[in-house]
């Protein structure tokens, strides 16, 4: 998914960041501002999933968009 369309769907995305990852504040999200990676390292060190099940919960949201 190409960053504009990140950008663009940013509150989605959080909300559904959030259904997943309930303890994630916004200023967690906001950190990684659409940034895929990033997004994923910090989820990763929030909930202490392996970096594959994130990347795999990130990449299921983001298709959706």
């Amino acid at each position: 998914m190409d960053q504009d369309r990140i950008e663009g769907n940013w509150t989605q995305i959080k909300g559904k960041l959030r259904e997943i990852y309930g303890d994630l504040t916004d200023d967690d999200l906001e950190e990684a501002r659409g940034e895929r990676e990033q997004m994923i390292g910090k989820l990763q060190a929030k909930v202490g999933k392996d970096k594959d099940e994130v990347r795999r919960d990130v990449d299921n949201i983001l298709s959706g968009y």
